[in-house]
């Protein structure tokens, strides 16, 4: 049985805003996939962060994951699913 070390957990971040139906659908997404994985993720919210507001303003929510922007507006499960998959 050959097994792999494996690198540290996958940094998984959504960019949202208050009031943002499409950020609460992507909230359920993200918790839901995660928590099937075993995995954490965490939010940040564009009033925290207003270079994420100018960044991202017509794109939010953004899911980042090891700071790469994966998805904007809907969250994907299944896509995002393939991408925390080890």
């Amino acid at each position: 049985m050959n097994t792999q070390p494996q690198g540290p957990p996958p940094d998984v971040v959504l960019v949202t805003k208050p009031q943002c139906h499409l950020c609460e659908d992507a909230r359920a997404v993200v918790e839901r996939v995660t928590a099937s994985l075993g995995l954490r993720w965490r939010e940040r919210s564009v009033t925290d962060a207003p270079e994420l507001l100018e960044r991202f303003a017509e794109e939010l929510p953004v899911l980042m994951i090891d700071g790469i922007q994966r998805d904007f507006w809907r969250i994907d499960e299944e896509r995002l699913r393939r991408l925390l998959r080890p």
